[in-house]
């Protein structure tokens, strides 16, 4: 007879099973295609177990947003340690912005209220982060030409990285180039060329 820690390494170990077959069904097919028999048949557990976990369908995509949310969001907390901390700011920001799975859930939330909201305050959490560090940043750096704030700097990088990779899925680059320039152009005055990639400063 299975032990009661057995047996919640093994709810734990489904609920993963599930969430990782919800994401891969997501990336190949999109959202519309996930349904608990495929979930069932990707993760090989039995279709009942999709609702004995999550209730709803709706239950399982606020966890899968949940946990990539909460490693990016640790990611970006990482970020503010390197030692050219806007540099990897934007490449976080650009990196983000650019995934299938984040664009699967915006289209998801405009049919979901719950995963509207959800993004909604998980966008919240990250904006304050993003203010509190560059602002931190910026207070440490000398000579930041205006307009940059820790506001500016925050929602130019987040809106252009945003727009510019839903363009490229169209295949648009027009002023992409110029307007890339014009944030990189900022990251050289105040941290100079992005040198060091994930490198921090020496203990």
């Amino acid at each position: 007879m299975k032990t009661e820690r057995a047996s919640r390494a093994d709810g734990a170990a489904t609920r993963v099973a599930l969430l990782d077959a919800a994401e891969q069904i997501m990336l190949d097919e999109g959202y519309a295609a996930v349904s608990s028999r495929r979930l069932a048949a990707r993760a090989g557990v039995n279709p009942g177990l999709v609702y004995y976990y999550y209730d709803t369908m709706d239950n399982l995509f606020v966890e899968l947003f949940r946990r990539g949310a909460e490693r990016s969001y640790q990611h970006q907390r990482e970020v503010f340690e390197d030692v050219q901390p806007l540099w990897g700011l934007w490449e976080a920001v650009h990196g983000q912005s650019q995934t299938a799975l984040t664009m699967e859930f915006i289209s998801m939330a405009v049919h979901r209220r719950t995963i509207r909201a959800e993004i909604a305050e998980s966008s919240r959490r990250f904006r304050e982060l993003q203010l509190e560090e560059v602002g931190r940043i910026l207070a440490g750096y000398r000579d930041v030409p205006a307009p940059w704030t820790a506001t500016t700097v925050v929602m130019l990088m987040s809106s252009v990285s945003r727009l510019l990779r839903m363009e490229e899925f169209f295949d648009i680059d027009t002023g992409h180039a110029e307007t890339v320039a014009v944030i990189e152009d900022f990251l050289r005055v105040v941290e100079g060329d992005r040198v060091l990639r994930g490198a921090r400063e020496p203990a």
